[in-house]
């Protein structure tokens, strides 16, 4: 049977060079299983093959995916819809079971699945290409990590799914072939288990360069980690509106009764992580001042670009190769040959601290919103985006963005903001270089500049490599400080840990003394800044539960149609004054991605997701 199953090559030049999707593609040569694993090379083209749907943390979070645009974090020219950017039409609530969603986890993943249980059954040494049973049995721990991986980003997006812990043998019929959903939590228990074993084959790292990427204990960790607190989370831990929400046999897909066991188990994955991490040389990136003393912004802008070979061990999880230049080039402005688009929500704008590390809402902090500064601001730093020698705003700017902590420089880039590469300020008004009315230029006022590589130049072809990171030790220690603070509230890890990313970012670390309340608020308002933009905040927003309260209603930014440097509110010209610019749409059923309508189609076991 073996012998007659057909497969098809993944033609790369390196294990993680391409992201061909080679079992969509038709056959340039037809081979069997037989033919495939007897080969060295065909084996390793074939274990890419099964990595290549690890998602693009950068461009997919932006576009494919949309992750980043679905939170409260990022916002691409709702013009860009025309172009095939449906992720606008689910902002605003257009979307239905049958609406397409390029990433498609529901159809896609199962068949890097089914290629991973093909090769944990037929991989075999080689001794004569040097291929030997300790790199045979590696690969076969890689195989079962992408598979347990690729689960939890299905329960992710769809909660409850048809699960099967081996490969549906090709005669299954009935019930064996068309599955319907399995309980949420059952799930999540196989995905478990099945990363906590693999962390003790895997390696830690790989010695080889080339092996960046590929499954490790840490990688394993990672993921089990994020699995465990999303569990504990209100979404799937007591929430009782999906009480009635029961699969074709009539079993509860959910467990509506609240459990804090997971939140003690979410802790212990947690701790475990970090303990692991850093026991094998993982920590926080930094990057130092003349004196000394920690350069926030430099740490900050370059965690996301410097690779695991250049210093930078607070990677735990990256992605090789991902789409940056298509990235760079949408958030870079239109009057710099970038598409001038790819901006961020003034919520996301408001919830950085001030450099003092109150929000702009703690009548402490010192913000003024309206009005012009009289002179530059300069701090200490090697940061030189705003003319060098430690300026990081320039006289005339406008003060909402004046006095902020060093986290919002490297994440925003807003209007009148000087840019480096062209020598000149960013024109971000109506009628200007980088401005509308066009659909290439940013609709409220902003573009990211978070992940956007300084260096990145479209007039000259020049794209610098920076690795996908997907999972990285600043967060591990948000996750831990968040699980703990529910378990027990008084334990002095929580501050430890919010501290020290409060301290790589530049602002004073928190008191003690805060209720668990307070503290659970501190940890999710530092969890939006450190985090933004890198795919987190959608997950959290849903597993919080507070998707109505934030992303459901009016948007805000500047004023796209303002043509002058004023911010007079009856001034219909004004720029800088708080204009609507998109009405978003989020209801309940919102919290899950639909079933594909065809694949309910196809199987008649399966149940629509609640509301849908």
């Amino acid at each position: 049977m073996k012998n007659k199953i057909f497969i098809l090559l993944l033609l790369i030049s390196g294990v993680f060079s391409s992201c061909e999707k080679y079992l969509d593609k038709m056959p340039d040569d037809q081979l069997t299983l037989e033919m495939v694993f007897s080969d060295k090379v065909r084996t390793e083209d074939w274990l890419a093959g099964i990595y290549s749907n690890i998602p693009d943390p950068v461009w997919g979070n932006a576009r494919n995916i949309g992750f980043d645009p679905l939170s409260d974090d990022m916002a691409p020219s709702t013009g860009w819809e025309q172009f095939g950017w449906t992720v606008i039409g689910k902002q605003t609530g257009n979307w239905n079971p049958s609406s397409g969603w390029d990433p498609n986890y529901w159809s896609e993943l199962p068949k890097r699945i089914r290629s991973a249980y093909m090769l944990i059954d037929n991989v075999k040494a080689n001794a004569a290409q040097k291929f030997t049973e300790a790199d045979a049995l590696n690969m076969k721990y890689e195989a079962r990590f992408l598979i347990a991986y690729y689960y939890s980003l299905m329960i992710d997006v769809y909660g409850p799914i048809p699960f099967n812990p081996s490969i549906t043998p090709a005669d299954a019929q009935g019930d064996d072939l068309l599955l319907g959903q399995t309980p949420f939590d059952e799930t999540v228990d196989w995905i478990d288990k099945e990363l906590k074993e693999l962390s003790t084959l895997l390696p830690p790292s790989y010695a080889e360069n080339q092996k960046f990427g590929r499954a490790t204990s840490i990688m394993c960790q990672a993921v089990r980690a994020r699995l465990l607190l999303f569990a504990a989370s209100p979404l799937v831990n007591g929430n009782p509106d999906y009480s009635e929400f029961v699969n074709n046999k009539g079993v509860k897909l959910f467990n509506s009764v609240y459990d804090p066991e997971k939140w003690t188990k979410a802790v212990e994955a947690c701790k475990d992580l970090i303990t692991s991490a850093e026991s094998n040389g993982h920590k926080l990136y930094y990057e130092y001042n003349n004196d000394g003393t920690i350069d926030p912004f430099l740490s900050y802008q370059n965690m996301m670009f410097k690779r695991s070979t250049d210093g930078n061990k607070e990677i735990l999880f990256a992605r090789a190769d991902c789409a940056t230049s298509e990235y760079d080039k949408h958030a870079n402005p239109r009057g710099t040959a970038g598409n001038g688009g790819l901006g961020v929500t003034q919520s996301l704008v408001d919830a950085f601290f001030m450099k003092n590390g109150l929000p702009i809402d703690d009548p402490n902090s010192g913000y003024i919103e309206k009005g012009f500064s009289a002179a530059a601001e300069v701090r200490n730093t090697n940061w030189n985006e705003v003319q060098g020698n430690g300026q990081v705003t320039l006289p005339n700017t406008y003060n909402m963005y004046v006095g902020r902590e060093p986290r919002f420089y490297i994440s925003v880039l807003y209007n009148e903001c000087w840019f480096r590469r062209e020598n000149r300020t960013t024109r971000f008004y109506s009628g200007a270089w980088d401005g509308g009315p066009t659909h290439d230029a940013p609709q409220n006022g902003y573009l990211v500049r978070k992940k956007v590589h300084p260096d990145f130049d479209p007039r000259n072809g020049i794209n610098p490599y920076r690795p996908g990171i997907l999972y990285r030790l600043g967060e591990a220690y948000l996750n831990y400080a968040e699980a703990l603070n529910e378990v027990d509230p008084n334990n002095s890890d929580i501050l430890k840990y919010v501290n020290l990313i409060r301290e790589r970012g530049g602002i004073p670390g928190l008191s003690a003394g805060m209720s668990q309340t307070e503290m659970r608020q501190a940890i999710r308002r530092e969890r939006r800044v450190e985090l933004n933009n890198e795919g987190i905040r959608y997950r959290d927003i849903r597993r919080w539960k507070i998707g109505e309260q934030t992303l459901n209603g009016n948007f805000w930014g500047m004023n796209f149609s303002g043509t002058e440097n004023n911010d007079d509110e009856a001034n219909p010209k004004a720029f800088f004054k708080r204009s609507i610019y998109q009405q978003r749409k989020f209801e309940k059923k919102n919290y899950w991605f639909p079933v594909p309508q065809g694949e309910i189609d196809k199987n008649p076991n399966l149940v629509q997701n609640p509301s849908w």
